[in-house]
């Protein structure tokens, strides 16, 4: 049963590229408007090296972003668990930072950041995306403790720094999991976006080579380039799917 849970999106994918391919050749597509699967494959393996570099890049700045997110939405929910009226304060501004259009941050962004540092504009940019599923993950599960043994260490007069740390703090720790998890996804996102609209030129990331491959009508690199993207989203979130089930395994053993 197992195997076939891996072995049908293998099929399905598999059935898709040969209609795609089979379709493709047979109504004389132009490589320009939809390569077929085969010449995917081909500027893939063509373009291997400066992809990967590429890719590295990207994901690297995903990475940094990720990790200045966590830092920072751990910390201001860790202080806001302690004060519920710093909290009524500071969540509304975080929800409209989330709703602002990241295009719209990234003329900002690049200023600060330093016209010749794009690379600083994209992490700052990628960890805006990111930060808001850290933060929102946080807070809730902060706020998802028993009522009963809360207010068990109000009667033995546990302070609120003793309460975060002994009780809402462990209790959040399956949704703060998750809250990364989504934003592992995002983090990639993010990245190739703040590469898009913030000198992506300068950081030579997959969105140069997107932008490089479709100003010359190199469908098929393009292609290329977002299977990467992809991949490196998947992976991102298997990973921290995988750190979330080991996590809680040995959390829940406790």
């Amino acid at each position: 049963m197992r195997a076939a849970h891996w072995l049908a999106p293998l099929v399905l994918v598999t059935l898709i590229l040969a209609a795609w391919e089979t379709s493709v050749r047979l109504l004389g597509v132009p490589a320009y408007l939809l390569p077929a699967p085969s010449a995917v494959a081909y500027a893939m393996v063509d373009n291997a090296p400066l992809l990967l570099a590429s890719a590295g890049r990207t994901l690297g700045m995903a990475l940094a972003a990720l990790v200045v997110a966590s830092v920072v939405a751990n910390a201001l929910a860790l202080a806001l668990g302690l004060s519920p009226l710093m909290e009524s304060a500071v969540r509304p501004l975080a929800v409209v930072l989330q709703a602002t259009p990241i295009v719209s941050i990234a003329p900002l962004i690049n200023i600060w950041a330093g016209l010749d540092h794009p690379e600083r504009a994209v992490i700052g940019l990628a960890a805006l995306v990111a930060f808001f599923p850290i933060f929102s993950g946080a807070i809730t599960g902060l706020k998802a403790v028993d009522p009963d043994l809360e207010r068990l260490f109000k009667l033995y007069g546990a302070g609120r720094l003793a309460t975060l740390r002994r009780l809402r703090l462990p209790s959040a720790v399956p949704f703060i999991l998750e809250g990364h998890k989504v934003a592992a996804g995002l983090a990639v996102v993010g990245a190739v976006v703040a590469e898009f609209v913030s000198g992506s030129g300068g950081a030579q990331g997959l969105a140069f080579r997107l932008l490089e491959a479709a100003n010359r009508l190199q469908t098929a690199k393009m292609f290329a380039a977002l299977i990467l993207l992809g991949l490196m989203g998947a992976a991102a979130h298997a990973a921290f799917q995988g750190l979330e089930t080991w996590v809680l395994r040995r959390w829940r053993g406790r």
